[in-house]
């Protein structure tokens, strides 16, 4: 039996996909996807990704407010410490800066990032980040919290060789999604074939980013197996080394997840 895959971040709760969860479940177990992380981007949609979570066992939940996210309410440090405490809970985020979307003074960004960042210190749960046009503050925001105590995952990565080697010298994981999947993706498939394997973890981030094959269309956990594919091939390794090692990668990373639940 091929070793099973983590999807370590998507957003099952989203419409695209909160209609079909017994459908994309089955998908998932039938193309090897043991497990998957659904993270958490406002407050107000939490309850609905902590249902997931819980009516679910293979189903885990991070809880944070998006970076971009302008509207609704703000996390505090108490109230995110008080939301890590549930079982399901394995992390803090998504969190981090985007400066793509946004323009102006963000420091309102920056603030938001501390409060998660002190939050996960205090929870004792790594972060997931967010980075978007932001890697340089990204990195200074994560040093300056000293966010290596609790560690954590670059989801998504889109950046280059340098960055990621800031990242893992904080201590984080970096994951890769779709994307790597795609033709011009040139940055990123060098990143895939650099870093170190027991610091690589493999995602979707669906509904969005589907990869080739699917691209274009919603995207959802099952496809995680053609980001592993495409990492395989990457690394001329086998589809089972990639897998084995990205599922060790994620239950090492989150220890708040069991995979007995699978």
């Amino acid at each position: 039996m091929s070793a099973l895959l983590v999807d370590s971040h998507c957003h099952l709760d989203f419409p695209e996909l909160a209609a079909s969860i017994p459908h994309v479940l089955e998908r998932m177990a039938a193309n090897g996807v043991g497990w998957a992380l659904c993270a958490g981007v406002t407050l107000e949609r939490l309850p609905a990704v902590l249902a997931l979570a819980h009516a679910h066992g293979n189903l885990f939940a991070a809880v944070g407010v998006h970076p971009d996210v302008e509207e609704g309410a703000e996390a505090d440090e108490d109230a995110l410490v008080s939301l890590a405490a549930d079982p399901k809970v394995v992390a803090i985020g998504e969190t981090g800066l985007d400066y793509y979307r946004l323009q102006g003074d963000l420091e309102w960004q920056r603030r938001r990032f501390r409060v998660h960042i002190a939050a996960a210190r205090r929870a004792g749960k790594p972060l997931i980040i967010h980075t978007r046009a932001a890697a340089a503050d990204t990195l200074r925001v994560l040093r300056e919290e000293r966010a290596e105590a609790v560690g954590g995952v670059f989801h998504c990565f889109t950046e280059d060789m340098e960055t990621a080697r800031q990242a893992l010298d904080l201590g984080f994981f970096i994951s890769v999604s779709g994307i790597v999947t795609f033709k011009n993706a040139t940055v990123l498939k060098e990143v895939a074939r650099t870093v170190p394997l027991d610091r690589l973890l493999v995602e979707t981030d669906s509904p969005y980013l589907a990869p080739v094959p699917h691209r274009g269309k919603t995207n959802e956990p099952s496809y995680v197996r053609h980001v592993a594919e495409e990492l395989a091939r990457l690394r001329n390794l086998s589809f089972d080394d990639i897998a084995a090692a990205t599922t060790a990668n994620f239950f090492r990373l989150f220890p708040a997840a069991s995979p007995s639940h699978a």
